[in-house]
């Protein structure tokens, strides 16, 4: 978790952006320092998705800035490339490749894209698959492996590529109950050891664990940033007040 006192990694500027007439992000700001996990929770169709994919560059902001380490992706060329290296993102369905391996899906990324040997990205995957308690699954293929078992997978091969930030888009949605708690378990030991971490999800219990700031979204507008703390302690946001009612009873 972050100290609080480093400059942001992450800075959104006052982003917007529409589909046709609808507008989904309304003048979004947000900061994310090194080493912070930040937690965005909201109402359905509050933006919190569409923010994280604008972010990692799935979608174009119509404007506003985006700037990582000091780099203005929403105006740099080399941009994309950029993101696929150093920002990791792990998706509501898992994404994996069901012709792979779990280790052959987590080897894929950085001999394809950064040129790494194939023996030493089998080391790096058996390294991360031990991470995320699946060493003993390697070589198991997708349809063999529980949701929960390929979701981290998943989370494992974003980390193969040594990211600076991991985005988690409601990683737990598409899971069975009994499932959540191990992607959720893995989630936290990663921003306890400080991997700087911004997530769209509605479960309370890791946002008050883990989280270092609550942001909370409404009809596309970034309404308040609080540390988890002021948040869940008694936040004065009415709005936010009613949601966390609704969400915790």
């Amino acid at each position: 978790m972050s100290t609080g006192a480093s400059p942001p990694l992450l800075k959104i500027h006052r982003i917007d952006k529409s589909y046709g007439s609808t507008r989904i992000l309304k003048s979004c700001s947000l900061e994310v320092a090194p080493r912070e996990t930040i937690v965005i929770v909201g109402p359905s169709g509050s933006g919190k998705s569409t923010l994280l994919r604008c972010i990692n560059l799935l979608e174009t902001v119509d404007a506003g800035n985006i700037l990582f380490d000091g780099r203005d992706l929403t105006r740099e060329r080399k941009a994309e490339h950029l993101v696929r290296q150093q920002i990791g993102m792990v998706f509501q369905n898992f994404e994996l490749f069901s012709h792979l391996s779990a280790v052959e899906n987590i080897m894929l990324a950085p001999m394809t894209v950064s040129g790494v040997s194939r023996h030493d990205a089998h080391d790096l995957a058996m390294v991360l698959l031990n991470k995320v308690r699946l060493r003993e699954r390697a070589d198991a293929y997708p349809d063999e492996l529980s949701g929960g078992q390929q979701q981290r997978v998943a989370i494992a091969r974003a980390l193969a590529m040594k990211p600076k930030v991991m985005l988690y888009d409601e990683p737990t949605s598409a899971l069975d109950p009994e499932m959540v708690s191990e992607v959720l378990d893995v989630m936290a030991e990663l921003s306890a050891e400080g991997m700087t971490s911004l997530v769209v999800t509605h479960e309370m219990g890791f946002a008050r664990r883990a989280a270092d700031k609550i942001v909370f979204m409404d009809a596309g507008e970034v309404i308040l940033t609080e540390t988890s703390e002021q948040f869940f302690s008694g936040t004065t946001h009415e709005r936010a007040r009613r949601f966390l009612d609704q969400i915790l009873h």
